[in-house]
């Protein structure tokens, strides 16, 4: 979550309108709720996340994020994937990892997103 708290308010003011950032979880939405005072904690009261919860596996099945080999630790984590998608719904980069402790930087999202602006 300290990422995309850092993501949000990387973007350029000028841009804040035009670009979304949605955070998909397999957590039931009662434990995202209560993630938004710790959120709202780190950036001074504002919080531009969509948390959605995911919590029945239905997007994380339709675009095949599922980890077919989870352990006791981590029994329905999905791979992490970062999208960014255009306004015309084309996905125009995508980055999936296996390895849970592996995100792509923000400055890695950043570059791909000023591609769209």
């Amino acid at each position: 979550m300290k990422q995309l708290v850092e993501l949000q308010t990387l973007v350029p003011a000028n841009h804040r309108n035009d670009t979304v950032i949605l955070c998909v979880s397999p957590d039931p939405m009662d434990k995202l709720k209560n993630m938004i005072p710790e959120v709202t904690s780190r950036t001074g009261g504002v919080f531009q996340l969509t948390l959605l919860s995911d919590a029945d596996d239905k997007v994380i099945d339709r675009y095949g994020l599922r980890n077919p080999e989870p352990d006791a630790e981590t029994p329905n984590l999905p791979y992490p994937t970062t999208y960014v998608i255009d306004v015309t719904g084309k996905i125009r980069w995508k980055f999936t990892e296996k390895n849970q402790a592996i995100r792509p930087s923000n400055e890695m999202i950043l570059a791909e997103l000023k591609k769209l602006w």
